[in-house]
């Protein structure tokens, strides 16, 4: 794959898995809101995303290329889960949703906002589905220099996305208080995710 479609590909697939409602998304819109270590949350959970997906693309890719069995396993894996994905965010878009923030929280200092931001951004399960498992795993299967540009296009959804949220929290937060915001944005990450899977499957059945 050349370096634009990967590219495009992990900027797809990571900002649709990183753009939706969630508790580190709710801190950082709060922490923009309440002018408190915005840069330092935000960098703690870009360089988070950045290590991990970059962990997941480097060690799944070598993993999974050297066994075809877990290599079409993690292929129809990451289909089924990009199929349900998408589903789940249309179901979302139906029922409809919004990121709300307290009115006002206590003020942190530096060590207990950076505690905060790891935590939110560690000890969260679905960080590790989605950038370790899903990214690494489809990132993985690239061809040469695919890796390197689906990482970067992941990576890059990742840093444009914190680093609206948490800058741009006073502009965004009306908006996002908003259900048909939430409803418009979670329509279009099903439909990202459901062609994402669509392209998956089709790679599979003609590579076997």
């Amino acid at each position: 794959m050349s370096m634009l479609p990967a590219y495009l590909q992990g900027l797809g697939l990571g900002a649709g898995l990183i753009i939706a409602i969630g508790a580190q998304n709710a801190h950082v819109l709060r922490m923009g809101l309440e002018c408190q270590h915005i840069a330092l949350t935000v960098s703690v959970c870009i360089l988070c995303d950045v290590v991990l997906i970059a962990a997941g693309v480097a060690g799944m890719g070598t993993m999974i290329g050297r066994n075809p069995s877990l290599l079409a396993l993690a292929r129809w894996g990451g289909v089924c889960f990009l199929a349900w994905y998408g589903v789940r965010a249309w179901r979302a878009a139906w029922i409809g949703g919004t990121l709300t923030v307290e009115e006002r929280v206590a003020a942190l200092d530096p060590r207990q906002a950076l505690i905060m931001a790891l935590t939110l951004s560690l000890l969260n399960p679905h960080v590790y589905l989605d950038t370790v498992v899903l990214l690494g795993s489809i990132g993985g299967q690239q061809a040469g220099n695919g890796k390197l540009w689906f990482a970067v296009g992941a990576m890059s959804a990742s840093v444009a996305w914190f680093l609206s949220l948490g800058f741009g929290a006073r502009v965004l937060s009306p908006l996002f208080r908003r259900p048909m915001a939430w409803r418009a944005l979670d329509g279009m990450i099903g439909a990202v995710m459901l062609v994402l899977a669509g392209t998956l499957a089709f790679a599979s059945q003609t590579s076997f």
